[in-house]
């Protein structure tokens, strides 16, 4: 069983910068690809980064292009979520997930196990 747990949410000004933290109980972290996906109030989870079992590949959302940079530590097993650059329309719960698929990239269906999530909250 896999554990994530994300920190490092908040609430700041648009503009701000926050770092998102998920910290993986498990062996071998790097046979994981990572995601991270946010849900808003009223709306469905939407994908939001990927980066692969070496970080060799990532994948943003478009709407946090240039903004956003997922990056991974293997040897201490967490993931991040640097996030500059912050509009009202991030607000939501970040959450970090974990696949034993291949490349499960923007498709939620394929990742295995999700933390609990982290609030982050971008005010106007």
């Amino acid at each position: 069983q896999v554990q994530l747990v994300e920190s490092g949410g908040g609430l700041v000004q648009a503009g701000d910068s926050l770092r998102l933290s998920c910290a993986a109980s498990v062996r071998a972290f790097n046979k994981y690809s990572m995601g991270w996906f946010r849900q808003a109030p009223g709306k469905e989870r939407e994908f939001v980064a990927y980066i692969s079992w070496y970080g060799g590949t990532t994948v943003y959302t478009d709407s946090v292009k240039g903004r956003f940079t997922v990056s991974r530590d293997n040897a201490e097993g967490t993931v991040y979520l640097q996030m500059n650059s912050l509009k009202p329309e991030d607000t939501a719960v970040y959450y970090c997930a974990a696949s034993l698929s291949a490349s499960p990239r923007a498709t939620a269906q394929m990742y295995d196990y999700w933390g609990q999530g982290t609030q982050v909250t971008v005010s106007s």
